[in-house]
C-alpha cells in the first residue's frame, strides 16, 4: 500500500462509520451523567475549603459528558478524529490548579468520559468505587500536627528574654521565624509546638512590656 492509497476514497470509507444508534448514545450519556453527579457529590464532601467553587465542581461533572461525546464522535469516523486532534491541539487553558486534589478529580472525570465513550462502562464504575474508597481512607489517616504560630508585640526589647524563658516552660520546640523592630516596638513571630495553648497565652500576656499575644493554628491552607 502506497502513501497515495491513504487518501483514496475507498480506503477512508472502510473506517468512516460505525453503527452507533441514538439509543446507544443516550445510554452512554445518561450513564456518564449519573457517574458525574456522583463525582460532584464526592468532591463536595472531600473539599472543605472556605473558597469552595461550585462552578468548578459543575465543570468537573460536565467534563465527563464532553469527553464521552468526543470519544463517541472519534470512534465513529476517522476523518472526524483527525480533525478533532487538530482542533484540540490549539486549545490552551490558562486557569491554574491551586489544589492537587482538584487535578485528581479532573483526571477522574476525564477517565470516566473516555471509558464510557469507548463502551467500557465497567471500568468507569469500578474506577469510581476505588477512587471513593481511596480518597476517604487516605483522608482519615492521621498526620503530624503542624506547628502553631505565636505572634507577640512588645514595646521593650528587654522583654524578649523573659518571653523566651516562659516559652521554654510550655513548649518542647520553638523557633523564632521573624523579628521586626520599629521605634522601640518589637514584633516576634515564633513557631511553637505546645499542648497548653491557653496557659502559654495567659502567661505571656502578664509579662511587662507585652502589648499583644496571638497564637494561630494552621495546616497550610484555609479550612472551615
Amino acid at each position: 500500500m502506497g502513501f497515495q492509497d491513504i487518501f483514496k476514497k475507498n480506503f477512508i470509507e472502510k473506517f468512516t462509520t460505525e453503527d452507533i444508534t441514538v439509543l446507544q448514545i443516550l445510554g452512554v450519556l445518561c450513564l456518564v451523567a449519573v457517574i458525574s453527579v456522583y463525582i460532584f457529590g464526592i468532591y463536595r464532601l472531600v473539599t472543605r475549603k472556605t473558597f469552595y467553587s461550585k462552578n468548578f465542581n459543575i465543570s468537573i461533572a460536565a467534563l465527563s459528558l464532553i469527553t464521552a461525546a468526543i470519544i463517541l464522535a472519534v470512534q465513529s469516523n476517522i476523518v472526524i478524529s483527525l480533525g478533532m486532534v487538530g482542533a484540540l491541539s490549539i486549545v490552551r487553558f490558562r486557569t491554574a490548579i491551586k489544589d492537587p486534589m482538584d487535578l485528581c478529580f479532573l483526571f477522574w472525570a476525564i477517565a470516566v468520559g473516555i471509558c464510557c465513550g469507548a463502551h467500557m462502562a465497567e471500568i468507569a464504575i469500578i474506577l469510581s468505587l476505588f477512587m471513593t474508597i481511596l480518597v476517604f481512607v487516605l483522608e482519615k489517616i492521621p498526620v503530624g500536627k503542624a506547628p502553631m504560630i505565636l505572634v507577640v508585640n512588645m514595646n521593650k526589647m528587654e522583654t524578649e528574654l523573659a518571653l523566651i524563658q516562659i516559652i521554654k516552660q510550655y513548649c518542647k520546640y520553638f523557633k523564632i521565624k521573624s523579628r521586626s523592630v520599629r521605634e522601640n516596638n518589637c514584633n516576634l513571630v515564633i513557631e511553637v509546638r505546645t499542648k497548653e495553648e491557653y496557659e502559654i497565652v495567659q502567661s505571656l500576656e502578664k509579662i511587662e512590656g507585652v502589648k499583644n499575644v496571638s497564637l494561630v493554628s494552621h495546616d497550610g491552607e484555609a479550612v472551615f
